[in-house]
């Protein structure tokens, strides 16, 4: 795959927009945790490649398990995510979905149930913003690194 285009390049001042806002996401309370699951998830169901690889690369940073990391596409079935991680996910997929979901209500109440309000903004922002980066990597073709691993 070849790059299309440098994003960065050709227009920093909107890009040094949305790194504004993802700084903002970052020190508003929401767990790195759960900013990291989120970004991941929403990259996943996107099929952005370059922002999966950042996003799970920065959650193992943060000290997030491969397992978690692993199980994420499959969270509905699996024990290790935590009930305000669950409704985090359902919404992430409620709105990266948004055209075939429309938000629905279940999912709202679940989050809201378990986010203030300044955090369940934060949040859908955080949504709105991972979905601005896939949209942006995948358009413009960004390429993730590669680790090239020598056989033993």
């Amino acid at each position: 795959m070849k790059p299309r285009l440098n994003f960065y390049q050709a227009a920093p001042e909107t890009i040094k927009a949305l790194v504004a806002v993802e700084s903002q996401i970052n020190a508003s309370g929401l767990e790195q945790s759960l900013i990291e699951l989120v970004k991941t998830r929403a990259s996943q169901i996107n099929g952005c490649a370059y922002c999966i690889n950042m996003h799970t690369e920065d959650a193992r940073k943060h000290g997030e398990t491969e397992q978690r990391l692993y199980l994420l596409n499959a969270w509905r079935e699996s024990p290790l995510y935590s009930e305000r991680e669950r409704a985090a996910l359902a919404w992430t997929e409620a709105l990266t979905l948004v055209s075939e979901t429309h938000a629905p209500d279940a999912d709202y109440e679940a989050v809201r149930a378990q986010f203030t309000d300044s955090e369940l903004v934060n949040l859908t922002t955080l949504i709105g913003a991972i979905n601005a980066w896939n949209r942006i990597a995948i358009g413009f073709r960004a390429v993730h690194p590669v680790k090239v691993k020598v056989a033993a």
